[in-house]
């Protein structure tokens, strides 16, 4: 029988639909989730400088990337190193040989020569005070899945890191979207240059117990990110004693203890146990990886360090899902072993970062703006209080806005790090050559000169 094109039974083409859901609800809470902190300034001028990145040549005029910790000074002493070893690659002719051993399957625990060498590496940043044992090393594919892993390991979705202030931007979406935990700022001050003190944790802790929320851990950076700065020996005591009292852990984010530029050197939590001899040190966790003393973010070797038995077992386990390429951990390792190389690639370093550092804050005090003083890391914590329209966040993200938009320089707004205090923000140096650096201070010091008296000093 011919069915008619318009018999109303049959259903016309244009009518065919795929059964697709007409809401987000057929999906996990965590793929619909929408984070707050991804709205935030901080993750705005990326979008911003995405759109319009400087180019010396093609975009002079165009926002420059001053808001990525990146060192990229001594990139040419690894280049010089891979040119004279060719056998730590496994594409070349001289590396071929080790092809089949490297490519085949490797567990979890990752290449026991990569892990010997990160211990050697972390005890020579630590001027050799404490041993590092290849055993309790985990890799992970970066430090944020280090965090993330240890994260995991130590507090269950509702509970709380302590996190002085101000801190690393990126903890806040790193550390607390797929982990379910809360991070409770520990507010610092200006008037003692950021240190942590005891008061301050205390009134942090009792403020979380008020809100019913269970800390389980206090989170530092040692180095400071984003103040560039080290912890006294005395401030590690003490915080070891906070931790041990309050029952909770400690985990050390120790990623730029190998770019330290000026005295006072570093010293690692590691070596406050060693040396004071402490016995309880199943608390104590370290997170370390290679992106910014030797300025490879993209190889994604982060490193899990920790003193409990069943933390670094379970890390293990968890790291299944973030391993570290074994081709990588060869390459790192035939170098992390080199210690001769390892020791003139630290004082090179050390001494470029120094000058740019110099460089950077000299050009930034002839125009009049004074940075907190600091002795590590890839960037500035830069004062600029007195440029503020209004002494509050509102004047805080209007000047954010201004450097961003007018004077064409992507930073970090303090309030993106938790400051309490309107007016700081972060300014990296590191990840850009001295042509690039001088254009950045061009602008500053013509934004400056462009105020009037009254304007610099106006303040509501």
């Amino acid at each position: 029988m011919k069915i008619s094109n318009d018999n109303p039974t049959r259903r016309q083409p244009q009518e065919v639909t795929t059964a697709l859901p007409a809401r987000g609800d057929s999906l996990s809470s965590l793929a619909m989730s929408k984070p707050h902190w991804e709205d935030s300034p901080y993750f705005d001028g990326w979008k911003e400088y995405a759109r319009n990145p400087y180019h010396p040549i093609n975009d002079p005029s165009g926002i420059i990337q001053m808001d990525l910790a990146e060192n990229q000074l001594s990139l040419g002493l690894l280049e010089s190193w891979l040119y004279t070893h060719p056998e730590a690659s496994i594409w070349t002719e001289e590396g071929l040989s080790m092809f089949r051993e490297i490519a085949s399957y490797h567990d979890n625990l990752g290449l026991p020569a990569c892990r010997k060498g990160i211990a050697m590496f972390m005890e020579e940043v630590g001027g050799r005070k404490a041993k590092f044992e290849r055993d309790r090393i985990v890799l992970t594919a970066g430090a944020t899945a280090a965090h993330e892993v240890l994260t995991f390991c130590l507090v269950d979705p509702g509970e709380a890191f302590l996190v002085p202030t101000p801190y690393y931007p990126r903890f806040d979406r790193d550390l607390k979207w797929r982990t379910g935990v809360d991070l409770i700022p520990v507010q610092c001050s200006s008037c003692n240059d950021f240190q942590i003190t005891i008061p301050a944790l205390e009134a942090a802790y009792e403020q979380a117990r008020a809100r019913n929320i269970e800390v389980k851990g206090l989170l530092i950076t040692n180095p400071s990110n984003p103040l560039g700065t080290t912890m006294e020996n005395s401030t590690l005591r003490n915080l070891l004693a906070f931790v041990y009292e309050k029952n909770i852990h400690l985990v050390c984010d120790e990623i730029y203890s190998g770019s330290v530029f000026s005295s006072p050197k570093f010293t690692s939590i590691a070596e406050i146990l060693a040396t004071e001899k402490i016995c309880q040190t199943d608390r104590v966790h370290i997170v370390y990886s290679f992106y910014e003393d030797l300025g490879l973010p993209s190889f994604r070797v982060g490193v899990i360090y920790s003193y409990n038995d069943t933390v670094v077992t379970a890390a293990r386990r968890m790291s299944r899902f973030s391993l570290v390429s074994s081709q990588t951990q060869h390459l790192i390792a035939s170098m992390l072993c080199d210690t001769d190389f390892v020791r003139k690639y630290l004082t090179e370093n050390s001494k470029r970062l120094r000058e740019r550092h110099e460089m950077f804050v000299s050009g930034l005090r002839v125009a009049g703006i004074n940075c907190l003083n600091s002795n590590t890391g890839l960037f500035c914590w830069v004062d600029l209080r007195h440029l503020l329209q209004f002494r509050n966040q509102e004047g805080e993200i209007i000047l954010w806005t201004i450097i961003l938009k007018e004077i064409g320089l992507i930073v970090s707004a303090g309030s993106s790090c938790h400051c309490s205090e309107p007016g700081w923000f972060r300014f990296c140096f590191a990840n850009m050559d001295d042509q690039t650096v001088q254009e950045s201070l061009n602008r500053i010091h013509l934004f400056v000169e462009s105020k009037t008296p009254n304007q610099r000093g106006m303040a509501g």
